[in-house]
């Protein structure tokens, strides 16, 4: 990939803080929510392929998310923990680019793949003696490929169109990992072109599966007010809540980054919402989708025993 600015070779993270005791308090609490994270997605996609009861396609996409969280949590931990303890707090453009790349295809995967989910909890609360026909291997693995494919393909056009702009004004980025925002206030000159990019980037990544989220929970809402009993309304809505609860927590937080008026962003709370969502919501996923869940615990118990 061509560079527009060859004197840019490597970038600085400022991180969260330059006192020694708060770097070594992050460090403690960055390990062990990354233990916690590599244990709690690990573990899931353990039990959901090893156990038979767990072979339905709604721990399909569970499993495919554990796989995406745990891999999106190690695109930026390790370089977190070792900013925490030495002074040397560079990356290489190179590892700079990487980093950007693949936190964005995740990210994208995922906003991708929850739409996909949403879809499924419909089928599941709406057309229940048909949901295994209407939810097929075929349809869910497609499903899960057209999610890793339009994360991918997205990142690719805007790493490329990131990296391509001229970083005039220094190479200190104030974040802890290499981000849109940030980069972009490094960068000069025209950005007009950019701009188109990143509402498109915008839109299809974030604002179309958001509307077919939305869209999924308004025919799920419409059905549940359709069952009669209040026991089939709960026992129907819980079968969602744990998706819900996912999706809020989720793109709340992205949307709360990238959707608002420019004149609004501050970057020191910016990277607070950031940790959210990179480190601590790989960690909450498998505890959301677990704690309730009676499956899930049967698999848990059965295979400690």
């Amino acid at each position: 990939m061509e560079r527009s600015n060859y004197t840019v070779t490597e970038f600085i993270l400022v991180g969260f803080t330059t006192d020694p005791v708060m770097q070594l308090v992050l460090f403690v609490v960055f390990l062990g929510v990354y233990s916690l994270t590599v244990v709690g997605n690990t573990t899931l996609m353990v039990l959901i392929s090893n156990d038979s009861r767990l072979h339905t396609p709604m721990y399909f996409f569970i499993g495919n998310l554990s796989f995406l969280d745990l891999w999106y949590s190690s695109v930026y931990t390790p370089k977190i923990l070792v900013t925490c303890m030495s002074e040397d707090k560079s990356i290489s453009f190179a590892g700079c680019l990487c980093q950007f790349f693949f936190s964005a295809g995740l990210a994208y995967s995922e906003c991708y793949l929850l739409a996909a989910m949403a879809y499924d909890r419909y089928m599941a609360i709406a057309k229940p003696l048909l949901y295994s026909q209407a939810m097929s291997i075929k349809l869910c693995a497609f499903l899960v490929t057209s999610s890793y494919l339009g994360g991918f393909i997205n990142s690719t056009i805007l790493t490329k169109r990131t990296f391509a702009l001229n970083f005039c004004s220094g190479n200190v980025i104030d974040d802890f990992f290499c981000d849109l925002l940030p980069l972009v206030k490094l960068a000069c000159g025209r950005k007009d072109g950019y701009q188109t990019v990143l509402y498109f980037i915008l839109a299809s990544n974030v604002i179309t599966p958001t509307v077919l989220i939305l869209a999924s929970y308004l025919f799920i809402i419409a059905t549940i007010l359709r069952i009669r009993s209040t026991q089939g309304r709960l026992k129907a809505f819980s079968t969602c809540s744990s998706h819900l609860v996912s999706v809020t927590l989720y793109y709340g937080s992205i949307l709360y980054i990238y959707a608002r008026p420019r004149s609004s962003y501050s970057l020191d709370n910016d990277k607070i919402v950031s940790t959210f969502y990179t480190v601590v919501f790989p960690m909450l996923n498998p505890m959301i989708y677990s704690l309730r869940n009676k499956d899930v615990k049967e698999a848990l118990n059965k295979l400690i025993k």
